[in-house]
């Protein structure tokens, strides 16, 4: 056995200092709670309110626009469908406003924390640890500090879900810039371009493909928190799933998770075919 007396613990500073943080700063994290908070329900309140049938069109006029493929297009209002005939409409819409909110905020947080990253060695250096943890921690450890801050519901089912979907995202927005030509960059540097013209009208342009690749995987891992995120009173198909664990009905949980299972390849599909347009359009000049 490992010595007693060499044992150490960081279990109680970081306890102190996560107390602290409610004490001290309780109504900084309740402000932010209640902004997040309402721009969930306005989302929700949109797609939840929205006819069904206009929101398959919607999912199928964004399919067309990516991949131009009628075939695609038909399985993808197919898919949808089915959540309908399956009694899950209302519930995946819940799921898809907390999945839209939590990409939103890793987009505002992902491309700019990339970008930064790739024009900083340092920082690079200092941030890329910080992702390794953040993508390896179990995912059961975030839903802890969450609710310590946030209480129970969905702003913290969001948070946790952005800790644990965002690296990709980071990753990928750095690797993009990094992997443009720097003889395109050096021809901008010699027309006189300024260093945001080049990032806004050069560099990020043609990083587009591979930073859509890791907004695909930022939303595959978000959906992948569903049903952890439900344990913590984020409602919607993963509720479902955690309700037929609880009561072990293998149906109701086969139901909930086919529902995710479709969200997740028409997503997956969409932003793909955005990507794939991206790069050809970067190819063909």
């Amino acid at each position: 056995m490992f010595p007693e007396s060499l044992h150490i613990s960081i279990r109680g500073p970081i306890n102190d200092a996560v107390q602290a943080l409610v004490v001290n700063y309780g109504f900084v994290f309740k402000a932010i709670s209640q902004t997040i908070l309402q721009a969930i329900l306005f989302i929700e309140w949109i797609v939840r309110g929205l006819p069904w049938w206009l929101m398959i069109i919607a999912f199928m006029a964004l399919t067309w626009q990516a991949t131009r493929k009628p075939l695609l297009v038909a399985t993808v209002a197919v898919l949808l469908f089915a959540i309908g005939a399956l009694g899950l409409w209302d519930l995946a819409m819940q799921t898809l406003a907390l999945m839209l909110m939590a990409t939103l905020i890793s987009v505002a947080i992902g491309v700019p924390v990339g970008i930064w990253l790739a024009k900083s060695r340092l920082m690079r250096s200092i941030t890329l640890p910080v992702l390794d943890v953040m993508q390896t921690m179990p995912s059961f450890v975030y839903l802890i500090p969450a609710i310590m801050l946030f209480g129970l519901g969905k702003v913290p089912a969001v948070l946790a879900t952005i800790v644990y979907a965002v690296p990709p995202l980071i990753r990928l927005t750095d690797l993009g810039i990094r992997q443009v030509d720097s003889e395109v960059v050096e021809a901008a540097t010699a027309f006189g371009g300024s260093p945001r013209q080049i990032l806004f009208g050069v560099e990020l342009p043609l990083a587009t493909p591979t930073i859509m690749a890791g907004l695909n995987q930022t939303i595959m891992m978000a959906l992948s928190m569903v049903v952890v995120a439900s344990m913590i009173g984020a409602r919607g198909l993963g509720e479902q799933v955690l309700n037929g664990i609880q009561t072990l009905d293998v149906g109701k949980g086969l139901e909930a998770g086919l529902g995710i299972v479709i969200l997740a390849i028409v997503l997956d599909r969409i932003t793909q075919g955005f990507g794939r347009s991206s790069q050809e359009d970067g190819q063909n000049g």
